[in-house]
Order: structure tokens, then sequence, then C-alpha cells
């Protein structure tokens, strides 16, 4: 499902080049639950928006279900985005004067979706997510797990192929992070294939297999017990 060979980002900042990622080599298949973990810096970050069709390599090869995304343009990557990755931040990324509702369905503004068909299906993510009786409320109104819940909803709307998840649990306590985890794992049992950063291991033993990345380079890659 994703392929990637080579894989290199440098950065100018002045007269120093930085070299973000050097060489990565990596395929994850569909259905796999995947944590990414390293310490600040390790490249993590500039993975994923490599991944997630946000930015692009300095060099090397990136496929995803076999088309090569590494030179496409902007238009082109935005509909690679589209159409077969959903995102979860850490700040959760909500509209605070929208509801709970509305923020699930504003990816469908860019679709074909009508307006009656797109709020049935947004209705029907929050159920799934465990928000049915709160999508009339606003973030403001909402705990940090129920909200990370709406981006979880906002995420899946558009039948993603793969979840993207950058420190889901990051903002939230121990005990809501557990019961996020818990819906994520519930997420790749029917079937999604999610990609996850995260700096807690109690977190990133909810994967399957864990990539530990330092210095931007891959240095262990293994299957949780």
């Amino acid at each position: 499902m994703l392929k990637l060979s080579n894989l290199k980002k440098y950065y100018r900042v002045g007269e120093t080049t930085i070299q973000a990622l050097k060489g990565i080599d990596l395929q994850i298949r569909e259905n796999e639950f995947v944590a990414v973990m390293g310490a600040s810096g390790s490249g993590k970050s500039t993975l994923m928006n490599i991944l997630g069709c946000l930015d692009k390599p300095t060099e090397g090869s990136y496929f995803l279900h076999g088309k090569e995304v590494s030179h496409l343009n902007d238009d082109e990557l935005s509909f690679m985005r589209n159409k077969h990755l959903g995102f979860v931040f850490q700040n959760f990324n909500l509209l605070p004067r929208y509801t709970a509702l509305r923020n699930t369905s504003l990816p469908l503004i860019y679709s074909s979706v009508r307006p009656d068909v797109g709020l049935a299906k947004a209705v029907k993510m929050l159920e799934l997510t465990g928000l049915g009786d709160r999508m009339h409320h606003r973030p403001a109104q909402l705990s940090g797990g129920e909200c990370q819940r709406v981006a979880i909803a906002r995420a899946l709307i558009n039948d993603p192929d793969i979840i993207l998840a950058d420190e889901p649990t990051g903002n939230l306590d121990s005990a809501t992070s557990h019961e996020i985890m818990a819906l994520i794992k519930t997420l790749h049992q029917r079937g999604q294939t999610i990609v996850m950063v995260t700096h807690e291991k109690d977190i990133a033993a909810y994967a399957g297999r864990t990539i530990l990345l330092k210095d931007g380079r891959i240095i262990d890659d293994y299957p949780n017990s």
C-alpha cells in the first residue's frame, strides 16, 4: 500500500543544509497498524508530511497504491490526499464556531456528495466514534477526548484507505488517551490502515508494528508482541 525507496529530504536554512531524512526504505501493507517513534528531530514529522502528500521528498521514491507520488504537482497531491488519506492531529484542528456535526462534514465541501447525503454520513461517523448524543455541541462544549473523537470522525468522512495520526493522544490525560486508542484499535480491526506518530511506548504498544527513527534513519522496525 505504501512503499518508500531510498527516500531523502533536505532543507536549506541559510547557508546550511538540514538532512531531515537520510534514505528511508519502508513498506506498509494494507490493514497494518504502525507506530512511528523517535526523539524530537528524528524525522518523524517530515516522514508523516511526505506520507500524507503534504510535502515532497528531495530524492527517492514514494508509491501510494502503486502510484509514484513523489513528483506530482500540488493539484495531483491534493487529489491523492482527498481520495486516500485521513488525518488526525494532536491539537484536533476543529473550527470553534462549528458544531461537531459541521466540523465532521467539512472535508465533503470539496467532494461531489450532496449536502443531505454528507450530513447523514457525518451523523454516521459521529455515532461510530461514540458521539451520537454530542453532535450539536461546539468544541468549547466538549472534553478533549470528545474533540479528538470529532477529529477522528472527520478523518473517516471521505472513506480513506489510510489514517495518519500525529500524536493523537498528546493533549489528553492517561485515561482518555487509552479510550481514544481503544477507538483507533477498533477502527484497525474493522479494516483501517493506520500510521501513528507517538512519543509514548504504552501508546505505541496498541500498534502491531513499531518503527524507530533516529537522525533521519530507521534504526529499528519490529513487531509488537
